[in-house]
């Protein structure tokens, strides 16, 4: 594996990291969650995996997989992954033609907390809730939201035991953009801190990051 990097990303197996990143960001796609940034000439979501969705074949728990910045996120392959040692914090495999997310940062951040697996789309109507939240709340305001069956798809929070049931309130808080993805570190880490059972950040006028113990309840959550 040393001597080759390409071997990090290689597999006919369909729930290895490389392979999964690729079938759900051209899900997503399907979803309309992909959107341009003409700013910066990018396509979302970059979606980060540590842990495998089933856990039938031997890898290391300390390489992060994440998806490149600047290209098509529906034609993404394989060989377009970055790897990075999470120890480290250095990375063992990099594509030279590409550049490595710059959402990077803020997937560590939720990888710090115990999260298996990290998504950041910008999704029109993560963006509109934003929006909405706002104009009632004002820019302090805390996306809520209860008596909804789509809830149920969300952990009660970090330590506990099952999903919200559906008179629960689900919090989610939102954070102001930045000019560059990068800067919002600080006050994604702040949101997670004060809301410490929240799966998610909504980015105003932005996205969302959603994070989870793996693959598959991170695209649940992101879904619900």
């Amino acid at each position: 594996m040393a001597g080759n990097p390409d071997s990090l990303v290689v597999s006919s197996d369909p729930g290895h990291p490389a392979n999964q990143i690729c079938e759900l960001c051209r899900k997503f796609y399907t979803l309309g969650w992909v959107r341009m940034n003409p700013a910066a000439d990018q396509f979302t979501p970059p979606l980060t995996g540590r842990r495998p969705l089933q856990g039938h074949w031997d890898w290391r728990r300390d390489h992060i997989y994440i998806a490149p910045s600047g290209v098509q996120k529906e034609l993404l392959q394989p060989t377009d992954m970055f790897v990075l040692n999470y120890d480290t914090k250095a990375y063992i495999r990099r594509p030279t033609s590409l550049k490595p997310s710059a959402c990077t940062p803020l997937f560590l951040a939720a990888f710090d907390r115990g999260a298996g697996a990290c998504i950041h789309s910008h999704s029109q109507w993560a963006v509109l809730v934003t929006l909405l939240v706002e104009q009632e709340k004002g820019p302090s305001g805390c996306f809520e939201i209860s008596n909804i069956e789509q809830i149920k798809g969300i952990p009660k929070g970090r330590g506990k035991v099952g999903n919200l049931g559906y008179f629960d309130t689900l919090r989610v808080p939102i954070i102001e953009n930045t000019a560059h993805e990068e800067d919002l570190t600080e006050a994604l880490e702040a949101a997670m801190e004060k809301y410490p059972d929240t799966y998610a950040v909504l980015v105003r006028r932005h996205g969302v990051y959603v994070w989870g113990d793996d693959v598959a309840k991170t695209k649940t959550q992101a879904e619900s």
